[in-house]
């Protein structure tokens, strides 16, 4: 509830960093390289990414928690002529989304939920995430003499995701003087 009601001020205040209007590089790459089918956008915010997806032939849906982001990308999507399905939706249960997906993206949600949620989150993944499907996430990584439980390095994405997912490629680097990563996971046959 004290998280949906913080993501709804910072919409209303326009304080979302992790916005940007812009489909980044390592998602335009894996379209490229990719062929369209059912897609999920996790954390959606306000349909770039979705918006993309769709522009690239995939079926998506995009979720997120806020309802002011949801609102604006329903939006963004008729503007743009696009039939793409946002729901209000707590990443962690995605209790409405049935899926099989063939994709998943995640750029910036799941290092914010806790370590609960992030069971959670995973389990939803793999449940809804058809087997070979891919698993595309951005995310923050611990940096040095970080002990904060929340905060990921490589050796425990693995273990987290491992059981459920191959990881493919994990591309290190910073964003605003912060340790991050692109990781590319492919879900494990059941």
């Amino acid at each position: 509830m004290i998280r949906r009601l913080i993501l709804e001020l910072r919409y209303l205040r326009d304080r979302t960093p992790w916005d940007t209007g812009i489909s980044p590089p390592e998602l335009l790459k894996y379209l490229a390289e990719s062929s369209p089918g059912h897609a999920l956008d996790l954390g959606c915010g306000t349909g770039t990414n979705a918006i993309t997806l769709t522009q690239h032939g995939w079926q998506t849906v995009g979720v997120d928690l806020s309802a002011l982001a949801i609102r604006t990308a329903r939006c963004k999507a008729r503007q743009a002529e696009l039939e793409i399905d946002f729901r209000r939706e707590d990443v962690a249960r995605l209790a409405s989304i049935e899926g099989p997906f063939d994709f998943a993206l995640d750029i910036g949600c799941f290092h914010s939920l806790s370590p609960a949620g992030q069971q959670n989150y995973i389990q939803n993944i793999a449940r809804v995430l058809k087997p070979g499907g891919t698993y595309l996430i951005y995310t923050w990584l611990a940096g040095e003499g970080d002990t904060s439980s929340k905060r990921l390095t490589e050796a425990n994405i693995s273990s987290l995701f491992e059981p459920y997912f191959e990881i493919r490629t994990f591309k290190q680097g910073t964003e605003r003087h912060r340790a991050s990563a692109w990781v590319q996971m492919i879900r494990r046959p059941e």
